[in-house]
């Protein structure tokens, strides 16, 4: 099953984010997942199959638990989870620019 989020729905009145490594829109795919859209239209996916694995991975570690994965969603253009873990959007999409998929590295 797939969730989609777009800025829209999570955005603070009158902010747009506008720039070109800012995520428009997100969907959790199975497997620990995200499909990602840029504003510049750039897209691909984003693996982060690596935290089932992990020994210690910080804030991430809660993303284990697939439910709380699956709750990943947009705030200004940065996906986010309800623990606080985030996702900088710029290394993310200097990765998937240059290879289209990234197996995120915990």
């Amino acid at each position: 099953m797939s969730i989609q989020t777009t800025p829209e729905a999570d955005q603070a009145t009158g902010v747009i984010p506008a720039a070109p490594w800012r995520v428009k829109a997100l969907s959790v795919l199975p497997d620990y997942r995200l499909a990602v859209t840029f504003m510049d239209g750039t897209n691909g996916i984003a693996d982060f199959s690596a935290v089932l694995t992990a020994m210690e991975c910080g804030i991430f570690e809660a993303l284990k638990d697939k439910a709380c994965f699956d709750q990943a969603r947009l705030d200004l253009g940065v996906v986010t989870w309800p623990n606080g873990a985030d996702m900088d959007p710029a290394w993310m999409y200097e990765q998937i620019r240059a290879n289209k998929s990234w197996s995120v590295p915990f």
